[in-house]
């Protein structure tokens, strides 16, 4: 039987709902989160972004060609992102270069360990990493200053289409893979839920 991203979401809810609902994002709202802990949030997601982006690029390398013009949209939009955070981290007087916490550093490893996974795994991960953040930004509701425009990024309907259609590149490159290489994509997709929760936990640690 194959698995698909329904198929993963349905058997582990708990491990997903921990990943995309988390008090760093339900306080955001109530603007109960220190202006410490979302600037340590700010500038490690910058650092996350510059390596998911080389993870982007890995993965259209191993992608079929059909796939290309999804993949090279998000990496068009990161383009767009990177400079974005570069403004926002600029409007804050925030340091770009500076070192990953020992939980961004765990994630953009296990971003560079995927390259030597196979494709239907690569892209499974992928879609999970930016589902959560989709999910993470939506969730919560309306979001007010100074985090509206933050939400409205990453919860907006047009990211919403193209989570959609990374779901739809992933259920196709699982349909013929392997039991093994679907094994592969449901630990990839724990993981990514685990490093997603502990990164928002990482922020909130920062007070």
């Amino acid at each position: 039987m194959t698995i698909t991203c329904k198929q993963l979401l349905q058997n582990h809810s708990q491990a997903w709902h921990e990943a995309t609902v988390h008090p760093f994002l339900e306080q955001l709202p109530l603007l109960a989160i220190e202006p410490k802990q979302f600037n340590t949030w700010l500038v490690q997601d910058y650092l996350f972004v510059v390596e998911f982006t080389r993870m982007v690029a890995r993965v259209l390398a191993n992608a079929p060609p059909h796939h290309f013009d999804i993949l090279l949209a998000g990496l068009s939009a990161l383009k767009d992102e990177l400079n974005w955070f570069k403004e926002k981290a600029g409007e804050r007087q925030l340091n770009l270069k500076t070192e990953k916490q020992p939980t961004c550093l765990e994630y953009c490893q296990y971003m560079e360990n995927l390259a030597a996974m196979p494709y239907p795994v690569q892209a499974t991960a992928l879609w999970a990493i930016e589902f959560a953040y989709n999910q993470g930004w939506q969730l919560p509701g309306e979001m007010p200053e100074p985090y509206k425009e933050f939400a409205e990024r990453w919860g907006n309907t047009g990211f919403t289409e193209y989570v959609s259609m990374l779901q739809q590149q992933a259920d196709e490159s699982l349909q013929n893979a392997s039991e093994n290489m679907q094994k592969q994509a449901e630990a990839a997709f724990l993981n990514v839920a685990r490093l997603e929760k502990y990164f928002w936990q990482m922020a909130i640690d920062a007070e």
